[in-house]
């Protein structure tokens, strides 16, 4: 059996990765540090392991965004990539090549949720990170 690759990058080309296997989750973000990051009203990422995901052309600029967490974001176009923890490297849905079969599970920080911003999936909602 053959491990699922899945490719991605930034808007303009510098920054590309690759993601090894099946995410451990998928869920949207609504906490205000996405939310600011983005530009959006909530960021849907997909969760992996740090061995199973490496960068294949260029090197992200990285911004900490937190005691735990750094962002990692092309310094030509601004695309922000992923996040990282240390224990986990989430890159941003919207940045694979084929962002369609990365379904998201949950919503996490759902507390922080836009009012006027509402997916009626029938997900899960954590009012926090890992509730």
């Amino acid at each position: 059996m053959t491990e699922t690759i899945r490719t991605g990058g930034c808007l303009c080309g510098a920054l590309r990765f690759e993601a090894a296997g099946e995410p451990h989750d998928v869920g949207w973000c609504h906490c205000r540090m996405c939310q600011r990051s983005s530009g959006a009203p909530a960021q849907v990422w997909a969760l992996y392991p740090p061995e199973a995901f490496c960068w294949t052309k260029g090197k992200p600029a990285v911004y900490a965004s937190s005691a735990d967490g750094r962002r990692d974001f092309c310094a030509i176009c601004g695309s922000q990539v992923s996040f990282r923890d240390g224990e986990h490297v989430s890159p941003n849905v919207g940045c694979f090549d084929e962002p369609e079969g990365l379904r998201p599970r949950r919503h996490i920080w759902d507390e922080s949720r836009i009012a006027w911003f509402e997916t009626p999936d029938g997900l899960p909602r954590s009012p926090r990170g890992d509730d």
